[in-house]
């Protein structure tokens, strides 16, 4: 490997590395992929064979199942690269289940890091479940997975995180499916303090005394 990165020359000097106890995991979407497959196992049209699944992501999901070397070095990458590679496996796309898991399971899950932001400004933040299923769905209906839930939040929470500052303490946010599908925006309400409501009701009583 260059010392400072970067192209390697004739002349230059390099550091050897052991890469014998290291592993190297190696992931992508490889695009066009399974055309290569299907046509090595027959299947000329994804989908549209009587013996292939209905939905065309099952489709797919079946055939890189049945990846093969040849298949990659057909698909662009080298002996050399591919004989390096032990072991190959295809994974699933990710369900609207799991990606409400995924919202809301995990230590530093998006759920629980707006619901901090939210209590730095003495807020409460509440997604509601079908905001949640609202969520999922819309990142499995642009096939962004995982990686378009913030986006998504970030655009039905920006406004409301800019707002939330010139309300003050005590106000409470409660999302619901159509502020996520872009039907209604997310409304902060402002919240009454116990004190306040207990000085209501005493002076309400006093005046049904002095009926």
């Amino acid at each position: 490997v260059p010392p400072q990165g970067g192209r390697k020359h004739p002349q230059q000097e390099l550091i050897h590395i052991d890469t014998t106890n290291i592993l190297f995991i190696l992931g992508g979407a490889f695009v066009g992929l399974a055309d290569i497959i299907g046509q090595r196992v027959g299947k000329t049209g994804i989908g549209f064979t009587n013996d292939m699944p209905e939905s065309k992501k099952h489709a797919e999901a079946e055939l890189l199942s049945k990846v093969l070397p040849e298949d990659l070095n057909k698909f662009g990458m080298i002996p050399e690269f591919v004989g390096r590679i032990p072991v190959v496996c295809s994974l699933d796309e990710l369900t609207e289940d799991d990606l409400v898991h995924i919202l809301t399971d995990p230590k530093n899950a998006l759920v629980k890091q707006y619901t901090r932001m939210f209590e730095f400004e003495e807020s409460e933040l509440v997604f509601a479940d079908d905001a949640l299923r609202a969520i999922a769905h819309e990142a499995v209906e642009h096939g962004t997975g995982a990686r378009g839930l913030r986006s998504i939040c970030e655009r039905v929470l920006q406004d409301v995180m800019f707002d939330l500052p010139e309300y003050g303490p005590g106000t409470r946010v409660v999302l619901h499916e159509s502020d996520i599908t872009g039907q209604t925006k997310p409304v902060i309400e402002q919240l009454v303090d116990n004190e306040q409501e207990g000085m209501i009701d005493s002076d309400e009583g006093i005046e049904k005394g002095e009926e």
